[in-house]
C-alpha cells in the first residue's frame, strides 16, 4: 500500500487552517478578546463583503478537508484485508489525519455554534458558587465571559450532566479569559476523540470490518471535524465514552463499562444508553429473560450511581434532572418529530379545528419519545446476547432512533451513532449514504442560526456549498472514487486493484461491485 498520508494529509490540513483564518471572520468573539486587537480582522468582521470573504474560506476550508477525506478512505480501503501490516498503516493514517487535521482549530474560537462560550460561562458560575441547574449565565452580568453567549441562553439553565461542568469549574478556578476557557473546553471534547481512535479498530475487528477503513469514517470524516471538533460540542467527549465503554464491556467486563456509561452520560443523559449494548454483549449467548434483566439493572444502578456520585462530589446535585427540557424549547428543521407535528397543526389551523396552538407539536413529541422508549425495552429484552455485532447494531439502533425521535436535533446530534454505523457492515448503498451524508453535514454546518437575517450571506453560502458538492460528489471522477471505496468495503479475496486514473468507467465499477462478497466467519475474527 501506498504511503497514504503524502497527498491528503496536508491537503486536509491547509483546509483545517483556512478554516481557523476564515471563522475567526465569521465566528461570535466576545469583545474582551484578544484577537480583536488585530486591525485587519476587525475591518474584515465590520463589513459584508469582509465577511463573505471569511465565509468562503470556511467553506473552501471544509472542501479541502472533505476532499482530503474522500481520497484517504480510497486509499486506506483498498488495503488488503489479509495484511495486517497494511491494516496497521491504515489505522495509523487514520489516526494522524484527525490529529492533523484537528490540531489547528485547536486554537479557533466555537465555530457554528456559540456552545462553547456557554460551556465557559457556566464553569465561571459554578467557579463563583452558582450553579448553572438553578441560574442563567446573565446572573454574571455584563462580564467578559458572557459577552458571546447566545442571547437564547442567557437566561436558561445548562441541561448538561455533571462531569463538563465540574470540568467547566476546574478551568474557571484558574482563569476567567472566555477564550482560554474555550480553548480548554475543546481539550476535553478531543479527549473524545482519542477514545474514539483507540476504540473504533477494535469495534471493527468484530464484525469483520476493515479495522482502518472504519476508524477513518468516524475520526476524520467532515461530520466530525466540523461538528465534534471545530464546532466544541460535549457530544464528542460523550460518543468516545460510550465507544470505549462498548469495547471495555467485552474485553474488561460489563463492571467497568457501565463506570463508563454513567460518565457518558454524565456528559449527556442519552449516552448512558449503551449500557444496553454493554448489557447484551457481556452476557453468554441466548440468555435468559431473567439473566437479561438482571444485568440490565445491575448496568443501570452502576451508571446511575456514577452520576449520582458525580454529582455530590463536584457539589452540583441532580439539578440538570430539572433542566433536562432546555434543548426542545427551540424548534429545529432536523427534528422529524417537530416538523411532523408542526404541518398538522398548520393543518388543523386551515381546516379551523381549534386546537391550542403547538398541541400535535407535543403530541408527535411525545409519540416519538414512547415510540424510541418501546424500541429501547424491545432491543434490551429481545436482541441476541453474547455477540459483540450484535452489541454493536443494538447500540447504533437505539441511539440512531433517539436521534430521530429527538424534540430537537442539532447537526452535532448525528455523532451519535456515528460510530457503531461505521463498524457495521454496511450494504454498498448504506456505505454510500454515509459517506455522502458526512460530507453533506460537514459543509452545510456554517449555515447555523448566526446567519438569521442576512440574505446574501445566505445565498452566498448556499451557492458555494452546492458547487463544492458537486465536485466532491456529483461529478464522474467523483463518483467514480466513491464506488471505489464502496466497492472496496468488503475484500474477502484479496484487495481489488483500482486503475491508476481517477475516473471509473460503468463497466468498471459493475466488475468491481460483482467481486464484492460478504466476508467469512475465518475473516471476521482475524485480527490486527
Amino acid at each position: 500500500m501506498r504511503v497514504l498520508a503524502d497527498r491528503p494529509l496536508p491537503r486536509g490540513v491547509l483546509g483545517s487552517c483556512l478554516v481557523l483564518l476564515g471563522g475567526l471572520v465569521i465566528a461570535t468573539l466576545p469583545p474582551s478578546a484578544a484577537v480583536l486587537s488585530i486591525d485587519p480582522l476587525v475591518a474584515l468582521r465590520q463589513t459584508l463583503p469582509g465577511r463573505m470573504v471569511g465565509l468562503a474560506l470556511v467553506l473552501v476550508g471544509l472542501g479541502l478537508i472533505a476532499h482530503a477525506w474522500l481520497r484517504l478512505c480510497r486509499e486506506v480501503s483498498a488495503a488488503g484485508a489479509d495484511d495486517a501490516a497494511a491494516m496497521g498503516r491504515g489505522v495509523a493514517a487514520a489516526r494522524l489525519a484527525a490529529l492533523a487535521w484537528s490540531a489547528p482549530l485547536l486554537l479557533a474560537p466555537p465555530l457554528f455554534s456559540r456552545d462553547g462560550w456557554s460551556y465557559a460561562a457556566q464553569g465561571a458560575m459554578t467557579a463563583l458558587g452558582l450553579s448553572p441547574y438553578e441560574h442563567g449565565p446573565a446572573v454574571l452580568g455584563r462580564a467578559p465571559v458572557t459577552e458571546a453567549v447566545d442571547p437564547m441562553w442567557h437566561d436558561t439553565p445548562t441541561p448538561y450532566g455533571p462531569l463538563p461542568v465540574w470540568l467547566g469549574q476546574a478551568m474557571a478556578d484558574r482563569t476567567f479569559d472566555p477564550y482560554v476557557l474555550v480553548i480548554g473546553h475543546r481539550v476535553v471534547a478531543l479527549v473524545g476523540l482519542l477514545l474514539l481512535a483507540w476504540a473504533m479498530p477494535r469495534l471493527a475487528r468484530w464484525t469483520g470490518v476493515n479495522p482502518a477503513f472504519a476508524t477513518l469514517l468516524v475520526v476524520a470524516s467532515p461530520l466530525m471535524i466540523t461538528n465534534g471538533v471545530a464546532g466544541l460540542h460535549n457530544d464528542l467527549l460523550m460518543v468516545g465514552l460510550m465507544a470505549a465503554a462498548l469495547v471495555v464491556a467485552a474485553e474488561r467486563g460489563w463492571a467497568y463499562a457501565a463506570v463508563l456509561g454513567g460518565l457518558a452520560a454524565a456528559v449527556k443523559v442519552p449516552g448512558g444508553a449503551v449500557c444496553i449494548g454493554v448489557a447484551l454483549v457481556s452476557l453468554v449467548a441466548h440468555a435468559t429473560l431473567a439473566e437479561r434483566v438482571r444485568r440490565l439493572a445491575a448496568c443501570a444502578a452502576v451508571s446511575v450511581g456514577v452520576l449520582v456520585g458525580l454529582g455530590v462530589l463536584s457539589g452540583l446535585g441532580l439539578g440538570w434532572v430539572h433542566a433536562l427540557t432546555v434543548p426542545g424549547m427551540v424548534s429545529t428543521p432536523l427534528s422529524l418529530t417537530t416538523m411532523v407535528g408542526s404541518a398538522v397543526d398548520a393543518l388543523a389551523g386551515l381546516v379551523g379545528l381549534g386546537t391550542p396552538p403547538a398541541t400535535f407539536v407535543g403530541l408527535a413529541r411525545a409519540a416519538g419519545m414512547l415510540g424510541a422508549l418501546g424500541l429501547t425495552v424491545w432491543v434490551s429484552l429481545r436482541w441476541p446476547t453474547g455477540s459483540r455485532q450484535q452489541a454493536v447494531a443494538a447500540v447504533a439502533l437505539v441511539v440512531g432512533v433517539l436521534v430521530l425521535t429527538s424534540a430537537t436535533v442539532h447537526l452535532w446530534y448525528f455523532l451519535w451513532p456515528l460510530p457503531f454505523l461505521a463498524a457495521l457492515p454496511l450494504r454498498r448503498y448504506a456505505l454510500t449514504c454515509l459517506l455522502a451524508l458526512s460530507v453533506l453535514l460537514g459543509l452545510v454546518a456554517p449555515l447555523d442560526s448566526s446567519l438569521h437575517g442576512a440574505y446574501l450571506v445566505i445565498v452566498f453560502a448556499i451557492l458555494l456549498i452546492a458547487l463544492l458538492l458537486t465536485v466532491l460528489l456529483l461529478t464522474p471522477s467523483a463518483r467514480g472514487q466513491v464506488e471505489r471505496i464502496v466497492a472496496a468495503r468488503w475484500l474477502p479475496d484479496g484487495p481489488v486493484a483500482a486503475p491508476a486514473d481517477d475516473g471509473v468507467r460503468p463497466a468498471d465499477t459493475a466488475a468491481l461491485l460483482d467481486r464484492y462478497r460478504r466476508p467469512t466467519p475465518e475473516q471476521v475474527t482475524r485480527v490486527l
